[in-house]
Order: structure tokens, then sequence, then C-alpha cells
């Protein structure tokens, strides 16, 4: 296989991340989910005006994995009044690790996971927290594999559908 290269993404690579965010939600959800709310999400969530609101914001930053010269993944992390949540200025959010269903199995996501950890330790952080479906067992297993454990859940809007999060966390 060819190695994975984690690079930092920038304002040039917008349209990398949202065709990256699309697809890799597609991908695990759709099947999960009405096409209606697929849609709207993704519409809300990828449009060229959200994403580079976030590509943008010194609290939140975009890692591409990239086998050769194509993107296989994202990571996005958020500190301080990014975070979607608890907002704490101790703590790293992993809001996103995506990857291609075509690298599940390739070790990109612990690639992307790593990289946060990395940038946990940077930023000085005491611990990492995450949301994640109820219902994407293999991202559960995932994060409890990488030391994570519950600690709370949370509601998460699909479109108008709420779906729950159970929220994990690791402390460093």
């Amino acid at each position: 296989m060819t190695p994975i290269i984690i690079n930092q993404a920038t304002l040039e690579d917008l349209e990398t991340i949202q065709n990256i965010g699309r697809q890799t939600f597609t991908e695990t959800f759709a099947a999960s989910n009405s096409e209606e709310e697929m849609e709207k999400y993704l519409t809300e969530s990828f449009n060229t005006e959200q994403v580079r609101s976030e590509l943008t914001n010194p609290d939140s930053l975009f890692y591409i994995a990239w086998e050769e010269d194509d993107p296989v993944g994202y990571l996005k992390v958020n500190s301080g009044s990014a975070q979607t949540e608890l907002q704490d200025e101790t703590s790293l959010e992993i809001e996103r690790i995506y990857v291609k269903s075509s690298h599940h199995g390739k070790k990109v996501g612990q690639l992307l996971y790593q990289q946060a950890l990395e940038t946990a330790q940077a930023l000085k952080k005491i611990y990492i927290w995450l949301g994640v479906w109820e219902e994407n067992l293999r991202a559960i297993q995932f994060y409890k594999k990488n030391g994570f454990v519950e600690f709370d859940k949370h509601i998460f809007k699909l479109g108008d559908e709420e779906q729950t999060d159970i929220m994990m966390k690791k402390v460093l």
C-alpha cells in the first residue's frame, strides 16, 4: 500500500473537504437515514460558506489524509469556542474523522486519530472528547480501542431528525 500522508488543510482545500465530507457521510449514513434528511444535512454542513467559515476559524483545524494525489479522509478538531458543546479550554474536540469506505481497515482513521492526539498535546490539552452516533458501532469500537470512555449523551440533528450521540472522552 502507498503510504498515507497527513497534511494540515488550508482554504485552498475547501473543495476537497466538501467532497470528502459529502462522500464519506453518505457512505456511512445513507442506508440508515431518509434521502431528504441526508440531503438537508449535506447541504447545510458542506455548502461553500459553511466550510469556508470552519476552515478560517482559528479554533478549528483540518487535516487531510492523502494517498498520493487522492484525498482519502480528513480530521476536524476544535478547541475553545469552536467546540460544538463543552467549550472547555482544557479540551480538544474531535468533530470528524471521516475516511472513504475504500480505505476502511487500512489504518487511515488511526493515522488521523494520531494527528488529533499530537494536536491536543501541542495545544497542551488535558483531554479529548467527541460525540459518536449510538448506532455507529464501528466508530464506537474504534474509540474504545483507543482508550475513550462514555461520559454522557447528546442530541445530534440530521436535517430535522434528532438522533442520540454517545459522548466519549480520553484523558491525556
